[in-house]
């Protein structure tokens, strides 16, 4: 088997279509993201009826806050009986520390680069370092701080694994079978990702618009074993 393991993106618009999806891939080896959109409309009954099918959470809700604030939403999470959660590493060491503070804590995965981002979009941020190296210091910062690992793109991917090892998990969005077409700007295909070390990939709407979403998830699976 693959290191690599799939996470399906279950975004969508209510607990209806989600429950119609779970039935779909029940029984596939997956983790669920439940993101901010589904988590709104839908808040913990979501990640209880992902549960109810025997899946695992991954409660992708980015938190960046106050240190305080994000300890408590951590602590929140893992009454919900979470897998993992994210939060922004530009939140900050302090921020990074509180929300690891926990004992009993879901897996913590830090947000570098979001995967919308090219070069000249994320220079218009305000950062000064272009996005690989800026990267490489996020990460830096949530190694240091306690986190489990973190969210980059795949083509971040390899130079992540390489730089820090199984010190830190790389979790990587933006897969794509091929290029372009929607706000995705730094892809790869899963097979690229397993490639360059990818702990685990997440997918969200190759699978939700394909018209046999089991038959997507088998695919992708295939390709990274």
């Amino acid at each position: 088997m693959s290191k690599t393991r799939l996470i399906a993106a279950l975004d969508t618009p209510d607990l209806e279509s989600a429950g119609e999806l779970l039935k779909k891939l029940k029984g596939l080896p997956l983790i669920y993201k439940v993101g901010s959109s589904l988590f709104t409309f839908a808040g913990p009954r979501a990640v209880g009826l992902v549960h109810k099918y025997g899946g695992k959470v991954f409660l992708d809700l980015k938190f960046h806050d106050i240190p305080n604030t994000v300890r408590n939403a951590v602590e929140s999470a893992a009454r919900l009986g979470v897998y993992s959660v994210s939060l922004h590493t530009t939140g900050g060491a302090e921020m990074l520390k509180a929300a690891a503070a926990g004992k009993k804590r879901p897996l913590l995965w830090g947000i570098t680069v979001l995967t919308s981002f090219d070069e000249k979009s994320f220079a218009r941020t305000g950062f000064k370092n272009k996005i690989e190296k800026t990267v490489f210091s996020l990460a830096a910062l949530a190694v240091e701080n306690g986190a489990d690992g973190v969210v980059c793109s795949p083509r971040e991917a390899a130079a992540v694994k390489k730089r820090f090892g199984a010190a830190l998990q790389v979790i990587t969005p933006g897969i794509r079978f091929e290029g372009g077409g929607d706000d995705q700007k730094r892809t790869l295909t899963p097979e690229e990702a397993e490639a360059a070390g990818a702990d685990f990939i997440v997918v969200g709407r190759p699978i939700l618009k394909a018209a046999d979403p089991a038959a997507a998830v088998r695919n992708i699976l295939e390709a990274i074993q």
